[in-house]
């Protein structure tokens, strides 16, 4: 299975900070799953991580999540101009453009979208609740 990871599920496996899911600690290190985190996280975290201690904000800047991933055997998905443009198909159930952007990667792809944002659930039945 293609896994993509939500932003916040990426920074969590990073931090082992015990919020995810024992099924999805599971998923994550099965090697028959390719794990994805799409450029447009590394983008989020490089915008959100200066915003220091406000909500939301990353742990850590973009390059040490680069570098964290990496270190995890994650697989970085670029963003093409097809992933752009599929965002304008989705309902508008979420406003954040980080969000949307991961939905229409992983609904383009396919890939299984993980995440824990009870509004972004409501796009697919294929999507994994963290």
């Amino acid at each position: 299975m293609r896994l993509l990871l939500d932003t916040h599920i990426a920074i969590w496996s990073v931090t082992n900070e015990k919020l995810l899911s024992t099924s999805v600690e599971d998923l994550i290190a099965d090697p028959a799953n390719e794990v994805f985190v799409s450029t447009c996280s590394i983008w989020e975290i490089a915008i959100k991580y200066p915003l220091g201690k406000r909500s939301g904000a990353p742990p850590f800047g973009a390059q040490k999540a680069i570098e964290s991933f990496e270190y995890l055997g994650y697989h970085f998905l670029q963003i093409t101009a097809n992933h752009a443009a599929f965002v304008e198909t989705l309902p508008m159930h979420h406003s954040d453009p980080f969000d949307r952007l991961l939905i229409a990667q992983a609904l383009t792809e396919p890939m299984r979208l993980v995440t824990s944002d009870p509004q972004v659930l409501r796009y697919s039945e294929t999507i994994i609740r963290a």
